[in-house]
């Protein structure tokens, strides 16, 4: 959920809520992606990977233009002659809060979430029902939610340091309350006699199957919580869960604040394309011009991709691995304090615990999973390396470069891209020019709409924290009346000093039914830092970016057409090993021909890709597909081994002899790379084996529904209302029992990977 991607840093009161990303903010951003997408997205490691791009004033003109005139472009697009005038029934929010508002509300919203824990408390066992007890916890939980979610969005948005820093300071708050409510005993026995009151009634049967699983998992949060221990276990629980807290948020905070560069001279850039130099900030040391590449996604990936010195490369991946070293002792910090809470609550380790509520059910059962499909990936990824490393030879020979007969990281992304331009004719700069912003977006958007059965309409005038965002209400497509609305989605799209990075949704605001009868609506805000224009062209889209769009708007989605009872159940709030399934299936629209036809416009011609660059494009997805997803069991492997092993060990080591095993690639010095692996104080620690997990079922939903006619508006509907639209509210294998008529497997994921379908240890498992 790359829900941010991905996936939200709160420690949730009740131990649900996570930003979708990459990335992704649902982290689930982090980050969340395609084949070939998930190199970009996870290029830092963190599912919602921070970085900011702080265009030089030369530049700063054109890109106000662009974006200033980009909504305008949308509308078109997005809406019919007709404009809609219904109001609709819930006000979209406002942003104008002072950095004293963010932190006195926040503070205001805690006591009122207190003095309901202590009614709570208090009660009498015989008192204690579903009403008093389970609807009074999650009605107090939501009117929180609605006001610390967005007050903490700040800090990865605002444009105002101040801003930022109060938000951060409100999420460390929430945080330790968090802590603080969780580890409540008063509250948790009246949920254990209120369970027990409920069913020896007879009122459980009354129940829906929703309000049963509310009960169910409030329950099991106090269990999980530790509050079954005796007082003296329980207070060093506390004081071990309100430092992992803070260790997890610090990390964070050096994420958004990162803003190294590395510097080169243009003849070090050389193969680097001119409109992504142009893009670099200049200036003169001594007597030569000089370059200053950022670690960010747009600025370093086409060092990473186009330098031909492998010694730029080469700089370039070490400086970029060794951003955030500060960031080595806290991530050492917390995996410490999770081994001692594992521990306490008496679990073998922490991926024990994290994954006993997930699909997996069991650390072994992840570990399992990445061994089966490591067994099945090395002997590809072997020969795509030996391909990659033959080319590399004949390159160092041809150029007078020294070979050592080693293929490094740095190598990784430079020789993949060549390999791909050489095998298919197939040039990523020139695919680039058929994807302009201003068409792609409207375009993507357009294909939900119309799949999805709904529509956009753009706010007038809207209270938004920068002027680039676009905020739209969401209709049903055919609504006559306020009964037709969906809900809010803010669009914050370019890049600007302090602000997230990557692309990433956050769940601001949840759906849910309201005392009185009435629907509260959803807002979803989705965060991207696509291409800035240059002098020369208008911002351009990588297919990798498109990929990664039409996924972030996936959650986007999710967030919107979810219809639960409860705010709890809402939209992404699933299993994380699931959540990024729904948008990965959808990538798959990014890989169809008629799609690539509609969404691609020359940027000069207007001309949309011929079927020949198309069919090229296609051919590229599953080329050295071996050593991508190896590089893509490294960090799942390198996340699960932190948090099974017993013993602390030298992690700056595990992660480069790791990845060498694992990943195929070599490295000349050992340099911090698990500072930048943000997935692992972000939400998904124990879990980012989800991203390739979730991808069976993405691989099996797709084949199963869609493939046949992708842009089926019947085929979108039963996606709606049997995916979206259930959210949480049950088990994430009976929705996919539901959806798909039969239990799922794993013969899509395998044929797609192979082109057949191996035996598999981990098909058995699904």
């Amino acid at each position: 959920m790359a829900l941010c991607a991905s996936a939200r840093r709160l420690q949730r009161i009740s131990c649900r809520k996570s930003t979708v990303g990459w990335g992704g903010a649902i982290a689930v951003g982090l980050a969340a992606v395609g084949w070939r997408s998930i190199t970009s997205h996870v290029s830092c490691g963190d599912f919602r990977a921070n970085h900011s791009i702080n265009p030089s004033a030369r530049y700063a003109c054109a890109l106000r233009s662009f974006s200033t005139s980009l909504p305008r472009s949308f509308f078109s697009a997005l809406s019919s002659t007709n404009t809609m005038s219904i109001t609709p029934p819930q006000a979209a929010p406002s942003w104008e809060h002072s950095a004293e508002d963010i932190i006195n509300l926040t503070k205001e919203s805690i006591e009122k979430y207190r003095l309901v824990l202590d009614q709570v408390g208090s009660l009498d066992a015989k008192d204690a029902d579903f009403e008093s007890v389970f609807v009074a916890l999650a009605d107090v939980d939501t009117q929180f939610d609605a006001v610390v979610e967005p007050l903490a969005f700040y800090q990865n948005v605002s444009p105002t340091k101040e801003l930022r820093d109060a938000s951060n300071e409100a999420e460390s708050l929430v945080r330790d309350f968090g802590v603080e409510a969780s580890m409540r005993l008063d509250v948790f026995n009246a949920k254990v006699a209120a369970e027990k009151n409920i069913k020896e009634s007879g009122k459980w049967d009354k129940l829906t199957p929703e309000e049963q699983r509310l009960v169910e998992k409030m329950v099991l949060d106090g269990i999980r919580a530790g509050l079954s221990l005796p007082e003296e276990k329980r207070s060093e629980l506390t004081k071990l869960k309100k430092e992992l807290s803070q260790v997890c948020l610090d990390f964070g905070k050096n994420f958004n604040e990162e803003n190294g560069h590395v510097t080169f001279t243009a003849e070090e850039l050389k193969g680097v394309p001119a409109d992504v130099v142009s893009g670099f900030t200049k200036r003169t040391e001594g007597d030569k011009d000089v370059y200053d590449v950022t670690f960010k996604t747009p600025d370093i990936m086409p060092v990473f991709k186009f330098a031909e010195n492998p010694e730029t490369r080469k700089r370039a991946m070490e400086g970029h691995e060794s951003r955030l070293a500060l960031n080595t002792p806290l991530l050492d910090k917390a995996i410490e304090l999770r081994r001692k809470i594992a521990s306490l609550l008496g679990y073998k380790t922490w991926a024990d615990y994290v994954t006993e509520v997930k699909m997996v059910k069991s650390a072994k059962g992840v570990e399992d999973f990445l061994n089966d499909l490591e067994e099945k990936l090395i002997p590809v990824g072997i020969k795509d390396r030996d391909t990659l490393l033959a080319m590399k030879k004949k390159e160092h020979e041809a150029k007078g470069y020294p070979f050592d007969g080693k293929f490094y990281v740095w190598d990784y992304r430079y020789y993949d891209r060549k390999y791909i331009e050489e095998s298919l004719d197939l040039d990523d700069s020139l695919v680039k020019e058929y994807f302009p912003v201003s068409v792609v977006v409207p375009t993507i958007l357009s294909i939900y709409q119309n799949l999805l059965g709904v529509r956009f309409e753009e706010l007038k005038n809207p209270s938004i924290w920068h002027p680039e965002v676009q905020a739209f209400a969401v209709w049903e497509k055919d609504a006559k009346d306020e009964s037709g609305f969906v809900g809010y989605c803010y669009l914050d799209l370019f890049p600007r000093p302090g602000k997230y990075s990557h692309a990433a949704v956050w769940p601001l605001l949840a759906g849910y039914d309201r005392k009185d009868g009435k629907r509260s609506y959803p807002l979803t805000a989705m965060v991207a830092n696509l291409a800035k224009p240059t002098p020369d062209k208008p911002a351009l889209m990588r297919h990798d970016d498109v990929v990664t769009f039409f996924h972030e708007m996936g959650h986007v989605f999710h967030g919107l057409l979810s219809h639960t009872k409860f705010a709890r159940f809402h939209g992404t709030s699933v299993a994380r090993d699931f959540v990024e399934a729904p948008s990965q299936m959808l990538e798959n629209w990014c890989w169809e021909p008629k799609v690539l036809q509609q969404m691609s416009s020359h940027y000069q011609t207007k001309e949309p890709l011929s079927p020949a660059l198309i069919e090229k494009l296609i051919k590229s997805r599953y080329v050295n597909v071996g050593l991508f997803y190896l590089r893509q069991l490294f960090f799942a492997k390198f996340d699960l081994k932190v948090h099974t092993d017993q013993e602390s060990e030298d992690y700056t080591h595990l992660w480069c002899s790791l990845r060498h095993r694992v990943s195929l690639v070599e490295h000349d010095k050992e340099c911090p790379g698990q500072g930048s692996f943000g997935h692992i104080t972000g939400g998904y620690d124990a879990g980012y084996y989800g991203y390739t997990y979730s991808l069976v079922f993405a691989a099996d939903m797709y084949s199963t529904v869609f493939k046949a006619d992708p842009l089926d508006p019947a085929r979108g509907n039963l996606y709606r209302d049997k995916v979206l639209r259930v959210g949480g509210s049950r088990e994430e294998l009976d929705t996919l029992k539901d959806f798909l008529g039969r239990p799922p497997n794993s013969e899509a994921f395998l044929e797609e990977l192979f082109g057949t379908v191996p035996a598999s240890k981990s098909a058995a498992n699904l």
